[in-house]
């Protein structure tokens, strides 16, 4: 049978050049050289560089079952794969069910003719497992054909004479939306921040513009999302939840993933130039400390929950920028605090998880914690969230609140529903009850819906 796409979901080449560019960037240079030397060099290149944790590739389990059926059996199991040999003899080690493996070398790329003249060189009659076309010659000479998460062009052409079919896929359309992480667009409605406190939510040139700007945005984070989850597809594939985000676990290729990056930033830079120079430049900043950040500042402890809340606070000088709309700085300082209270919180849940796993890893994998910093994570989020309110009461003594409401005093109901708002994250978070990323769970809570229409109400009875 063969490895990737088959046994595995994923290509563990593209897996290992994700994981190669993480860890050292400037290897984007000498890919090239690799390449024009051939796919097998390329390929053992690149893993000798990396490892991929066999025990953490997302097998296909119906298949696998079956293999470890026809193991028990004594029938002898064939690993014919066109990885690295590194990667097919430490998938073998892990799985234990192969009584040998055909592998590329650094002078072979077991793939398509090779592959078939290997295998019949060794086998006069066998059976096969693959997924896509390159499989085709293969499946030609077998004696018996599985089909396992076949492409469509494979299923057409061998379904009907097919001994085994094996699918476990989930719906495409479904998988892109959790990919582009169409959910976490909620924090870009900060951008119409600007707007609603200057109270020109009536303007329709004004909306217009912030609509613009939101999607705008919102291209450009998911865009960010997806770059983010294939740096990472190694380090999730050990988390006990991100492991079944859809490239980690092989819902989705890496391959539509790499493609995805380029043409939502593109659709993201289209819009952003139908607004004022100043949006787009943020918009462009906002790119550029996002990619910076999935490469290297979320490792870096404490950089990474401050870059969060800068990226956070940008929203809303995009938002003021898109509009033309000024922006308090008592707000902005505001939102900084209160951003850097909840990234605190994700890091703090993200270790409590790891934490109540077991076994656990003593370090946050691919970040810069360790579960002895559980007790300082709730101190600084807790006193950045604080500081957030306190910053709100100085925005209520500014000039801005008394020029737009007739009853400002009455903002000052909206500090004691901040208040339990935020302590009641933190001990959610504290108890280990906050698995989602903070803004996700608030978009799901009951108490920060009635939190809301309590401070809308405050705020329609202010103005």
């Amino acid at each position: 049978m063969d490895l990737d796409g088959t046994l595995v979901k994923l290509d563990t080449l593209h897996q290992a050049l994700f994981l190669l560019l993480r860890r050292s960037p400037a290897s984007i240079f000498r890919i090239p050289g690799w390449i024009a030397k051939g796919k097998a060099h390329l390929k053992d290149q690149v893993m000798q560089r990396v490892t991929l944790d066999a025990s953490a590739l997302p097998y296909h389990k119906e298949f696998l079952a079956y293999l470890r059926k026809e193991h028990e059996r004594g029938r002898p199991l064939i690993l014919a794969t066109a990885s690295n040999y590194r990667t097919a003899n430490a998938v073998a080690d892990h799985l234990g069910l192969f009584s040998d493996t055909l592998s590329s070398t650094i002078d072979t790329n077991m793939r398509h003719a090779q592959k078939l003249a290997t295998i019949q060189e060794c086998f006069p009659a066998f059976g096969y497992a693959g997924n896509d076309a390159a499989d085709f010659p293969i499946w030609d000479a077998a004696d018996e054909i599985i089909l396992v998460n076949p492409t469509q062009v494979a299923r057409e052409k061998y379904a009907a004479n097919a001994d085994r079919i094996f699918v476990e896929s989930r719906p495409v359309a479904r998988m892109l939306v959790k990919a582009m992480r169409c959910q976490q667009w909620l924090k870009n409605l900060l951008i119409f921040s600007p707007v609603l406190l200057a109270h020109k939510f009536t303007d329709l040139g004004t909306l217009l513009q912030a609509v613009t700007a939101f999607f705008a945005f919102s291209l450009a984070a998911s865009s960010i999302y997806i770059l983010n989850d294939l740096f990472d597809l190694s380090a999730d594939q050990h988390h006990p939840r991100k492991c079944h985000r859809p490239f980690a676990a092989g819902d989705l290729s890496i391959t539509v993933g790499a493609l995805l990056i380029p043409l939502l930033a593109l659709l993201s830079i289209i819009l952003g130039m139908l607004l004022p120079l100043p949006f787009f430049l943020t918009l462009l900043a906002y790119y550029a400390i996002t990619t910076l950040y999935s490469w290297r500042l979320k490792q870096m402890e404490i950089i990474d929950v401050l870059t969060l809340a800068i990226l956070y606070s940008m929203r809303i000088v995009a938002g003021s920028a898109a509009t033309g709309t000024p922006a308090s700085s008592w707000f902005i300082i505001f939102a900084i605090f209160l951003f850097l209270s909840l990234a605190l919180v994700k890091r703090l849940s993200e270790l409590r998880e790891i934490k109540d796993s077991e076994p656990f890893d003593q370090t946050h994998r691919e970040r810069g914690y360790t579960v002895d910093d559980l007790p300082l994570l709730m101190a600084f989020g807790t006193a950045s969230g604080y500081l957030s309110a306190f910053v709100f009461t100085m925005y209520l003594s500014s000039e801005w609140v008394t020029q737009l409401y007739r009853r400002p005093d009455l903002l000052w109901l909206f500090c004691p529903l901040l208040l339990y708002w935020i302590t009641r994250i933190w001990m959610l978070a504290w108890r280990g009850q906050m698995h989602d990323d903070p803004l996700a769970f608030a978009a799901k809570d009951p108490h920060t819906y009635v939190v809301g229409v309590l401070s809308i109400a405050i705020i329609l009875f202010a103005i």
